[in-house]
């Protein structure tokens, strides 16, 4: 007889959005099993390009395992990997008023909640903003981090830099992942690539992979590191379309010059390169901002009333240009000159769909649905692929440490 066939590794994606945690668990050889989003927008892009998936199209607190498990059956009762993102609003840095009381912070209970009920995934994995580590002098973490041990996970977390895994953007994100497995010692992922940003944010220097927030230099840094994937590099070969242009469907036009552009390139179409208008008045400040700068390129008497009162190190990234040679910034849920710098290096616009899908490190079949406004808020919201493949693929290395006869399996 022919050797039994190796499972596949399940996966299940909670607060999914469009989908980047379960596409890089599917670049790693994963299958999704469900998933579940509230937003309709986002629900339908992840459905389009992860079909085989069971949706729960509903909000979590009305979700319940006995819905999933009649779905899903046993492929749901074996899990290999849990995984979401908890809207991240209230806990964020950037959040208007952060309180332990806004009840986003409470999210993560119900993802808590469906491990108790009964689904009982080997590893547990939850990303959020690094605001989570000093919300409410930390309580709100070591409440997530608790909840997960009280329920039989022992816990790791680190705040891990998408650009050290080869997405071109600045990215920090807290990553918690847990396990059940017996003799397994849950980490996260060493950097593949380096990167010149450092973090700007509480538990920046205890909870990062410092070693890798800097050019290497000999005898310093591990030689391996690859050097940060630029902008450039990441969306030069799209076509050139203009303020408001673009097409839903559309021709390359030109090659791949990079390897990440080749890989990023699995479809023979390209799609979702359209951007946003700029009015005027816009178009006519950002021709002076030169590549990698900011307002401060604009001059004094064509700034808004308000910026011609601000001091040159107030709205640090407003109309600010990207720079070809560098990684992006924080790719957010509006690319608006306003709320900072995503002006593309070569072209008074704003940066495209696709090019912000690229910087997020989507491949150009993912295809988003829904309106301009809200392709944009799928693709700030997503967890970068790249970073999730490389979690994905680290947990297969914690699968296969070796355990003792019995372990849980």
């Amino acid at each position: 007889m022919g050797k039994k066939a190796k499972r596949a590794l399940t996966c299940a994606d909670l607060f999914a959005g469009a989908g980047g945690l379960s596409l890089g668990f599917h670049q790693a050889g994963y299958r999704t099993v469900f998933f579940n989003e509230s937003d309709e927008d986002a629900a339908a892009t992840f459905q389009a390009n992860m079909p085989t998936a069971a949706p729960f199209i509903r909000p979590i607190q009305e979700l319940t395992t006995e819905m999933i498990l009649a779905a899903c059956g046993r492929n749901a009762e074996d899990l290999d990997v849990m995984m979401g993102g908890p809207p991240c609003q209230g806990f964020s840095i950037n959040a208007p008023a952060r309180s332990e009381a806004d009840p986003r912070n409470h999210l993560f209970r119900h993802y808590v909640r469906l491990v108790l009920e009964g689904l009982r995934p080997k590893f547990v994995v939850m990303e959020n903003v690094p605001g989570l580590i000093s919300l409410d002098q930390g309580r709100t973490l070591r409440d997530v981090t608790t909840a997960f041990e009280q329920c039989g996970y022992r816990i790791a977390f680190r705040i891990l830099n998408a650009a050290h895994y080869g997405v071109p953007q600045e990215r920090w994100r807290l990553v918690i992942l847990g396990t059940r497995l017996a003799g397994v010692t849950p980490s996260l992922p060493q950097p593949t690539h380096y990167s010149t940003k450092p973090p700007n944010f509480t538990g920046g220097r205890g909870h990062t992979f410092r070693h890798a927030i800097a050019r290497p230099s000999e005898g310093l840094f591990p030689a391996q590191l690859l050097p940060p994937v630029t902008v450039a590099e990441a969306i030069g070969d799209l076509p050139a379309i203009p303020s408001g242009g673009g097409a839903a469907e559309m021709e390359y036009g030109s090659g791949p010059a990079t390897p990440y552009q080749a890989a990023a390139r699995d479809s023979a179409r390209l799609f979702n390169h359209q951007c946003a208008r700029l009015a005027r008045v816009n178009l006519e400040r950002i021709r002076h901002v030169k590549p990698g700068g900011s307002w401060r390129d604009i001059p004094h008497e064509m700034l808004p009333k308000g910026m011609q009162r601000a001091r040159r190190s107030d709205h640090t990234r407003r109309y600010g240009r990207l720079s070809p040679e560098d990684v992006s910034g924080t790719i957010l849920t509006k690319c608006d000159p306003h709320w900072g710098t995503f002006l593309h290096y070569g072209q008074d616009r704003v940066i495209s769909v696709r090019e912000a899908a690229r910087i997020q490190s989507f491949p150009d079949s993912f295809r988003l649905a829904g309106s301009r406004t809200t392709m944009y808020r799928q693709v700030g919201n997503a967890v970068p692929p790249l970073l999730a493949r490389a979690i994905a693929l680290h947990i297969q290395t914690l699968m296969a440490q070796p355990r003792s006869a019995g372990s849980a399996a």
